[in-house]
């Protein structure tokens, strides 16, 4: 991990009064979300854990903050105009709704191999969308064409002042709400979000004459471009993330000389820590998060020394998940953790061999799914099969004590791992 240099530069296009002029701007129209404890996750992981709700925005996403600071400084002809915006997801939404609350006609250009249920999201909204190309740098490219043929005004996602300070409004509510905050643990993609609450977090500081409050930055193992940027480093940003939300390939040049001023250190996060922050939310919070909301809470998880007896701000910075995306974050949470597993178990293709098997599950109490035979594709002899089963069990120790049982009556058993 690397720890960012300190800048004393007074010259970075944000300030703490741009951000709480952006506060007093959009607060009576968008949600002020709760923060709250968790004691489970605190006991878990060491820190204590204050957890911001941004999921609750009427959109499911703290994005509607910086693109409705953008859209209420916007003047009467750049109104009448309208906006654009290339995205594909929260802030395609975010500025969709908000420009339609406010009579502004809004085109959001997304790639066209965008999910239907997006683009059905963002039209609901009264956004006008634009199907344009393969990826979203395609699309991107599209957009400020339109920008310059119809005159309307680009809304970037994440590098314009504007949007970093209402993005930073996050910041002056959690810090409001626990003045005790230490670290704020932020998700980066393109760098808005991580910026505006650093901003905020460095002004503050000084303001109280106390400790400063670290902000340090999260990126998905797949997708370190602000990492790389600040670190000189070159490691390869491409691969299908859960954190599909921070997964930016080039971050903000405005953002990226914000972060390098005001970031304390950027971490990497494992897909396996997402998945794993995903289902601890829902299991032990109750509240629904997608990839990139969850980024601050695997920090936590994947590098617990860094955080350990600090009082810990995360953000939950969005919802949107798809719902047989959630499913399978959940069985192979499941599955990890010994509560859902495939065992393998090779039999005599004979008369009641399935039978007895089935007794020793349910002496074990032990309830199966799911059965599979293999007799045809298989390197056992022609009188063996394979019989994969799928099994719900309490916990580790209880399908350890199933595969035990197995072994002592002499059959040959072995898990199915997940990677």
């Amino acid at each position: 991990m690397a720890t960012l240099a300190k800048a004393t530069d007074e010259t970075l296009p944000v300030t703490i009064d741009d951000v709480r002029a952006a506060h007093a701007r959009i607060a009576d129209a968008i949600v002020r979300t709760p923060t709250f404890i968790s004691r489970t996750l605190s006991n878990l992981t060491g820190a204590t854990v204050y957890l911001k709700f941004e999921n609750l925005q009427f959109t499911a996403a703290y994005k509607e903050r910086g693109a409705l600071n953008t859209l209420l400084q916007l003047d009467a002809e750049a109104r009448a105009k309208g906006v654009i915006a290339a995205s594909a997801g929260n802030h395609a939404q975010g500025l969709s709704y908000h420009a339609t609350r406010l009579g502004i006609a809004s085109t959001i250009v997304m790639p066209t191999t965008t999910p239907t249920v997006k683009i059905t999201q963002t039209e609901g909204h009264g956004a006008n969308v634009v199907l344009f190309g393969q990826t979203f740098d395609a699309a991107y490219e599209h957009a400020r064409e339109l920008e310059g043929e119809r005159g309307l005004t680009f809304v970037h996602p994440f590098d314009d002042p504007r949007v970093i300070a209402g993005q930073g409004t996050v910041a002056i509510e959690m810090l409001a709400d626990v003045p005790a905050i230490d670290t704020l643990v932020v998700p980066i993609g393109g760098g808005g979000l991580s910026s505006g609450m650093a901003t905020v977090a460095r002004a503050i500081s000084v303001e109280r004459g106390g400790t400063p409050i670290e902000v340090i930055g999260v990126q998905a193992e797949l997708f370190p471009s602000m990492y790389n940027r600040i670190n000189g480093t070159d490691m390869p940003c491409a691969g299908d993330t859960l954190a599909e939300g921070i997964a930016v390939k080039e971050p903000g040049r405005v953002t990226s000389n914000m972060v390098r001023a005001l970031l304390d250190d950027i971490v990497l996060v494992s897909e396996r820590s997402l998945e794993e922050a995903v289902s601890l939310l829902l299991q032990i919070e109750k509240t629904v998060v997608e990839g990139a909301g969850a980024a601050g809470l695997a920090a936590l998880l994947q590098h617990p020394e860094r955080f350990r007896g600090k009082t810990v701000g995360i953000i939950l910075c969005g919802g949107n998940i798809d719902t047989r995306l959630l499913a399978n974050v959940l069985l192979r949470d499941l599955a990890r953790s010994g509560r859902l597993a495939r065992l393998r178990i090779v039999l005599r293709d004979q008369p009641g061999a399935l039978f007895h098997v089935a007794r020793i599950f349910d002496a074990e109490r032990v309830n199966i799914l799911e059965l599979a035979h293999q007799r045809i594709f298989t390197n056992l002899p022609a009188k063996g099969l394979s019989l994969d089963v799928e099994c719900e069990t309490r916990d580790r120790a209880h399908l350890e004590r199933l595969i035990a049982a197995l072994h002592a009556e002499g059959y040959e058993v072995s898990p199915v791992e997940l990677g």
